[in-house]
């Protein structure tokens, strides 16, 4: 599913293009997806725009609290995803309404863990759903660099 969540992003969401689910599940077959991964990929997507949409509280956007991760969480989740999430949010590049949403869609995929690149193109799915283009551009260097982030 998440090969399908990627396809999607690279070839339509990022280039504003927004055909319908049942042009893209006729393109998705055709390029060889499975239909059972292709309704899985549009279920994690809508599930994705009506966490974007939610209202939250004002002042949790600008929380400071420290985030701790239940077992559930560290099971899927790694060390160094959960560390590179940490990154992020200490930069200011996501804040923790942002950080909510990548731990509550990484969840949602149908692995036993994910991995520091899957956390990141989560990041980029989110970041370009609430329209956050400069931070998306950042992250978008920092998936396309192959060297490693020096965190200080």
């Amino acid at each position: 599913m998440f090969d399908i969540l990627v396809f999607l992003f690279e070839n339509y969401f990022e280039a504003n293009l927004q055909p319908d689910f049942p042009t893209l599940a006729d393109e998705l077959s055709a390029a060889g997806f499975e239909q059972e991964e292709i309704n899985q990929a549009f279920d994690w997507l809508s599930a994705l725009d009506n966490l974007v949409e939610a209202v939250y509280p004002e002042n949790f956007a600008d929380s400071r609290s420290i985030r701790f991760y239940s077992d559930v969480e560290v099971k899927k989740i790694n060390v160094e995803s959960r560390g590179f999430l940490a990154f992020l949010e200490g930069s200011s590049v996501i804040n923790p309404i942002q950080r909510e949403l990548v731990i509550d869609r990484a969840l949602a995929l149908g692995e036993s863990e994910v991995s520091l690149d899957q956390i990141k193109w989560i990041v980029l799915m989110v970041l370009w759903k609430q329209g956050h283009v400069d931070e998306y551009l950042f992250l978008e260097d920092l998936l396309l660099d192959e060297g490693e982030i020096q965190l200080h």
